[in-house]
């Protein structure tokens, strides 16, 4: 069932959103070379905490998963795609990370991801998180009242083939309020015009996933959580909670 928020909602969302912000502001600026996933995730936990707020990652365990998930972020390295699990990895340069945080604050909950590289970038790797900012800032942009979500999968969607990116199978946004996934689905490709018709009050976790190998397919490590790509090419993950209104998107996740 799809939740249309009221404004005070949305100002209540967008507080969690203001922590989630912070939290991947501080693990990027603390991301460097000898650091491991694990010391990523306990600096978001510390803002986490500092904020009092709690995460909607610790502990969900989504029909999928074999295990609880563990931690505050998702730490997705080179070829990992998503839901990364933060381990001892120690962090090399030139590796291209993907951080995904989620933060409730008095109920409502706020989602978000950043890529980045850690010291040398490769020009191929900027060009694919580039690649995924550009179709998150198109997909934000086609998030408006009268549209479908079909817009916004085929605004994602173009910038990922024009580029000859593979975008993974059933994987994409959500909805998102109360609870961290909710109704309706955010796809990264689909027609426009069709689909669910889009509201001033309803929140999307829009966050376009990018593969430069081209292909669609992934694989699933044996923890039963981390996607990697199939052909070991990278991937880069961006994503923001943007509330459908009147006077246009509000992304609430923004610093």
């Amino acid at each position: 069932m799809v939740e249309i928020k009221t404004d005070a909602s949305l100002d209540a969302m967008r507080e969690a959103g203001r922590v989630v912000a912070a939290a991947l502001a501080a693990t990027q600026e603390a991301a460097a070379v000898g650091v491991s996933l694990r010391e990523l995730d306990e600096v978001a936990r510390a803002v986490l905490a500092e904020a009092r707020a709690e995460s909607p990652f610790l502990g969900y365990r989504p029909h999928f998963a074999p295990t609880p998930f563990p931690a505050v972020i998702c730490a997705s390295v080179n070829d990992a795609i998503v839901h990364g699990i933060p381990n001892g990895y120690r962090l090399r340069d030139g590796d291209l990370v993907s951080i995904d945080c989620g933060a409730i604050v008095d109920g409502w909950a706020g989602d978000a991801a950043v890529s980045f590289i850690v010291g040398t970038p490769r020009p191929a790797d900027q060009r694919l998180i580039e690649a995924t900012q550009q179709a998150l800032a198109a997909g934000i942009e086609a998030a408006v009242v009268g549209a479908r979500m079909g817009d916004i999968a085929h605004a994602i969607g173009t910038v990922g083939r024009a580029a000859g990116y593979g975008i993974p199978e059933d994987f994409g946004g959500h909805g998102i309020g109360r609870r961290m996934h909710e109704d309706p689905p955010v796809p990264n490709e689909g027609r426009p015009g069709r689909g669910y018709p889009l509201r001033h009050g309803l929140v999307l976790a829009i966050e376009p996933m990018f593969m430069a190998g081209g292909l669609d397919a992934y694989t699933t490590d044996a923890d039963g959580w981390t996607l990697r790509t199939p052909d070991g090419s990278r991937a880069a993950h961006s994503e923001h909670t943007v509330a459908i209104t009147e006077d246009g998107p509000r992304v609430l996740t923004a610093l």
